[in-house]
């Protein structure tokens, strides 16, 4: 009877022992996950708020990001600024033809085989076949007129063509003219501006 006596007396003891351990543990998991989720509450309330600054961990990460990203240009570079500066200005400049190329050859405007109106055919004359590489041989005789009719090799495009005097009509590319008058107008800048925004070679 004493052991069984005994055995009863420490188990008041034993499950205050249990009880103390598993508070403890229960205290420990908190305290070590506790920052965490203190951790991931702020970040979380600092992205609602645009005002605040990056961390630092942040800003280490978008240094890194800037110091290997040397595919896109830096808007700081004064060479880049120029650059882009000069290239706006070129677009500027042969919009106003280059659009007025485009409109006569793929709109309805002008039916194959017709000649181009007094206004329209000295803007081309004046801005684009006058900078031909070949604008002589193309002129040959003389100038009558310029046309608009189906290439005679590749007949689903259409293009522009010089009308001689003698009757003898022969096509011109309006690209060629336009790259000659970038290299003409813009030297510097003009193999970039070729190479960026002139996709195919034109005849």
């Amino acid at each position: 009877m004493a052991a069984p006596s005994m055995l009863l007396r420490g188990l008041p003891l034993l499950r205050l022992r249990l009880h103390f351990q598993f508070h403890h543990r229960r205290c420990a998991v908190g305290f070590i996950t506790a920052p965490s989720r203190r951790s991931w509450c702020t970040v979380t309330a600092d992205s609602t708020r645009p005002d605040e600054k990056l961390s630092s961990a942040d800003d280490s990460t978008a240094f890194l990001r800037a110091q290997h990203s040397p595919k896109f240009p830096r808007w700081d570079d004064p060479d880049y600024r120029r650059w882009k500066d000069k290239e706006e200005e070129i677009l500027s400049d042969i919009d106003p033809i280059l659009s007025l190329a485009k409109d006569i050859l793929h709109s309805d405007r002008y039916l194959d085989g017709e000649q181009l109106t007094v206004e329209d055919e000295k803007v081309v004359v004046e801005r684009l076949l006058a900078y031909h590489p070949h604008f002589e041989d193309k002129i040959g005789c003389g100038l009558d007129s310029i046309m608009v009719d189906r290439h005679p090799q590749f007949r689903q495009s259409r293009c522009l063509f010089v009308i001689r005097t003698d009757g003898v009509w022969i096509d011109f590319s309006y690209q060629k003219c336009l790259r000659a008058y970038i290299r003409v107008k813009y030297p510097s800048h003009a193999e970039r501006f070729i190479r960026e925004h002139f996709k195919r070679s034109g005849g």
